[in-house]
């Protein structure tokens, strides 16, 4: 059983899916991680889409599903994987699905809600590691990062209210009618995502395993 994970920006999804990953052993597909590792692959397509994004261009459905596919060849039929960044649109959906489909895999959704009012005020206080990237919420006082010693930022597009609500309305435009889609064919699972977060860890591990059990 694959999980197709979802969560509006803030939501910490990024976070509860390293851990529900470990905790089922699933495979992760990130699409970022994703983009970044076809682009060093020296491939065709990977050459394609580093001069897309270099253009500051969107990477392309088509170029997305490349990668997922060429992602999937290696992942044994057995082995579960968590999607982290797709779909993010109800046509990538129901490319994803078909994918799945052909390469005999099930899936299922898992959505960790949290309000619009809850995401901004988690943007704007959240900071990120100016070395590896790594993101902390507002509760974490120190400023050098606990995995690298990297000095803690403010990116820019967290410090710009109007970019915050761009982000959250794209989300609320292009990703929750996927996350509907799923709702009315009865494959998604909810996670209170405003509890503390050992809740929500143990709320999303303890739904996630009905799939796996």
């Amino acid at each position: 059983m694959d999980i197709i994970l979802f969560g509006i920006q803030g939501s910490g999804k990024g976070t509860q899916g390293k851990i529900l990953a470990e905790r089922y052993g699933l495979k992760v597909f990130d699409m970022g991680s994703g983009l970044r590792h076809i682009i060093e692959s020296g491939t065709l397509l990977g050459d394609k889409i580093k001069d897309i994004v270099e253009s500051g261009n969107l990477v392309d459905d088509d170029s997305i599903m490349g990668i997922v596919e060429n992602f999937l060849k290696d992942i044994p039929a057995k082995q579960s994987v968590l999607f982290d960044g797709i779909p993010r649109t109800l046509a990538q959906a129901e490319r994803l699905l078909a994918l799945l489909k052909t390469h005999n895999r099930d899936s299922f959704a898992l959505l960790v809600k949290i309000s619009q009012e809850e995401a901004i005020k988690r943007l704007t206080q959240r900071r990120v590691c100016s070395g590896c990237k790594e993101i902390y919420p507002a509760f974490y006082k120190s400023s050098e990062c606990a995995k690298c010693k990297g000095v803690l930022i403010t990116r820019k597009d967290d410090s710009n209210l109007e970019s915050i609500m761009q982000r959250l309305q794209n989300y609320d435009k292009e990703t929750k009618p996927v996350i509907d889609h799923f709702y009315s064919i009865d494959r998604l699972i909810q996670v209170d995502g405003e509890q503390n977060i050992p809740d929500v860890t143990e709320e999303m591990i303890d739904k996630a395993g009905y799939l796996f059990s």
